[in-house]
């Protein structure tokens, strides 16, 4: 496993980390700036956006935080699945106006257009990074949205395996309002998740608000929750379920799924046929078959 990350857990304890070297768990304060990462159960990590008084804006540190941490936890054997919340209030209100402002002294430095050309590109590829790095995490990553979801959020939330959120829960591509277009993320996921174009346009284009219950309609989320406390409760029954499965298949279906999304029926099957090749020799599959034949206790598989 990754040495960066602790070796040792107890259910419910932070994970201390620092932006350019993660630490073991500590007993100080807490290193990220801008998230929480907590065990909430054996190989079920929970990754809170925390940032409540600014409702989770991302700013610079965000960005490069979210990234960091989904790439370590990607590596770290002692997590299976990750749940992602924000604490407060929302859960992301999209991009934090006063780091926008900063960003905008920043393209002032330059005069010629092909150097504040290279200046953007560097900015909006991190801000793309930051955000894919959920979606290559080999780890299933569920979203537990609540309150406002806007801008950025959507874009964080469309990363993610699988959505749920709570009745108070809402929605904005807010882009165009900011006379800018969506550049993370939502305009390539989106049409994947709902495959709606007509509705994805509208929205898109309007920049207007769409409620839980919209967002359960569409498909956008799979299930819609009372308050938070059953939202997130429900997240980590669904996350524990993963979490005993196999990580072997696991993470090799979440592995296929993204591979097939992006090619076609045969180069996915034949993207499989050369995966499978290699991990049905895994014991995870042995374990799992034997325990299926003899109806015996469930399978308890080791650390990938």
């Amino acid at each position: 496993m990754n040495s960066r990350i602790s070796q040792v857990f107890r259910p419910g304890q932070l994970i201390y980390s620092q932006m350019k070297h993660l630490s073991s768990v500590g007993t100080g304060k807490q290193l990220y700036e801008t998230l929480a990462v907590t065990v909430s159960k054996p190989f079920v990590y929970s990754v809170q956006l925390n940032r409540p008084k600014r409702l989770n804006a991302l700013n610079e540190t965000m960005w490069q935080e979210i990234n960091c941490c989904f790439k370590e936890l990607a590596d770290d054997a002692n997590c299976r699945v990750i749940i992602l919340s924000g604490a407060g209030k929302a859960f992301c209100a999209g991009l934090d106006l006063e780091s926008a402002i900063s960003f905008g002294q920043g393209l002032g430095e330059h005069e010629d257009v092909a150097r504040k050309c290279k200046f953007l590109e560097k900015k909006i590829k991190l801000c793309q990074e930051s955000l894919t790095s959920i979606e290559q995490c080999p780890k299933p990553v569920i979203a537990a949205a609540h309150g406002a979801s806007v801008g950025g959020g959507v874009d964080m939330l469309c990363a993610a395996d699988m959505r749920y959120c709570s009745s108070n829960a809402w929605f904005q591509i807010k882009e165009v309002e900011l006379g800018m277009t969506a550049d993370v993320g939502t305009l390539q996921r989106l049409p994947k998740i709902i495959g709606c174009s007509s509705l994805i346009r509208e929205l898109a284009y309007t920049g207007r608000k769409f409620l839980s219950n919209e967002a359960l309609l569409c498909g956008f989320v799979n299930k819609l929750f009372d308050d938070e406390n059953s939202l997130m409760a429900a997240a980590l029954d669904i996350a524990e379920q993963i979490a005993n499965a196999s990580p072997v298949a696991v993470q090799g279906t979440k592995i296929s799924l993204n591979y097939s999304r992006d090619h076609t029926v045969q180069e996915g099957l034949d993207h499989i046929a050369m995966r499978n090749q290699v991990m049905l020799q895994s014991e995870d599959f042995v374990n799992a078959t034997v325990a299926l034949a003899t109806k015996g206790d469930p399978p308890v598989f080791s650390k990938l």
